[in-house]
């Protein structure tokens, strides 16, 4: 079977227009934006002592230094294992996601305040998440660099790993649940670009048909199964024995922590099918 970069672009146009829905709700909508600091203030409430250095941890390997190092082992690995044209993108796709990330804070930056978040603000300039932005690009480039066998792992992992990060952005009130949803789908965008120039660049290198191993199959339930049950992680391990209680009265932040999971594991699942 010949892959045509058809899907990808479609992938990319529809990550392109969730950004923009997103954006438009959660800045100009108000009742959208009080359901989204009504999840964030939830989600500060899940940052205790005892746990509040492992969200520092998580979030901070996605600071321009270590995401950096991880994205050069993806390169690196994709580059030592033949693939050229997937190590180029990888390093694109690192400069490329970032640097939109960047120019999107400041063309929509835009206050929100909530007094019922206190000392816990965030700043006009977090629309979309930068640190959401690196953990879904490391995550889908991760995908794009694993051997067909092993996407469905991948898949996996990388779903997990965006997950956490997304949860420990909220937990720890750098950014609102709807930045960090923008983060990903900036990341899905490019890198669905990407993946329609691959298909053209690798069909000029005569590799001939290209078969679906059917073990990748697997990642589109297990991509988003884990990264749910990273969001029942993150309350237990913050909550305890309390975590179903706080949960059960906490609707919209079961709802922020589900879509942020759910969008993690789609992302990681379908590129995994695709790639």
């Amino acid at each position: 079977m010949t892959r045509r970069p058809t899907v990808p672009l479609l992938v990319a146009l529809a990550c392109v227009l969730g950004i923009v829905v997103t954006g438009v709700l959660a800045l100009d909508v108000a009742a959208v934006h009080t359901r989204d600091a009504a999840a964030l203030h939830g989600f500060t409430d899940l940052d205790r002592p005892r746990v509040h250095g492992l969200f520092v941890l998580t979030a901070g390997l996605m600071d321009p230094v270590p995401y950096g190092l991880m994205g050069m082992v993806l390169a690196w690995f994709a580059l030592r294992s033949g693939r050229r044209a997937r190590a180029v993108s990888v390093v694109v796709l690192l400069v490329a996601t970032g640097a939109t990330t960047q120019v999107l804070k400041h063309v929509v930056s835009s206050p929100r305040f909530d007094g019922w978040l206190g000392d816990d603000q965030v700043g006009p300039s977090a629309f979309p998440s930068g640190h959401s932005t690196a953990a879904m690009t490391l995550a889908l480039c991760f995908v794009l660099v694993a051997p067909p066998a092993r996407r469905a792992l991948a898949a996996t992992v990388a779903s997990l790993g965006a997950a956490a990060v997304g949860y420990s952005l909220v937990v720890l009130a750098w950014h609102y649940p709807s930045d960090v949803l923008a983060g990903y789908l900036v990341a899905g965008a490019w890198t669905a670009a990407a993946l329609a120039v691959l298909r053209l660049v690798e069909a000029r290198l005569d590799r001939g048909p290209i078969a679906r191993d059917p073990r990748v199959l697997v990642g589109l339930a297990a991509g988003p199964t884990v990264a749910l049950g990273a969001a029942a992680l993150t309350l237990i391990v913050a909550r305890g024995r309390e975590a179903t209680l706080y949960a059960a009265e906490r609707p919209t932040l079961v709802a922020c922590a589900l879509a942020i999971a759910a969008l993690a594991g789609a992302l990681a699942a379908g590129f995994a099918r695709e790639a």
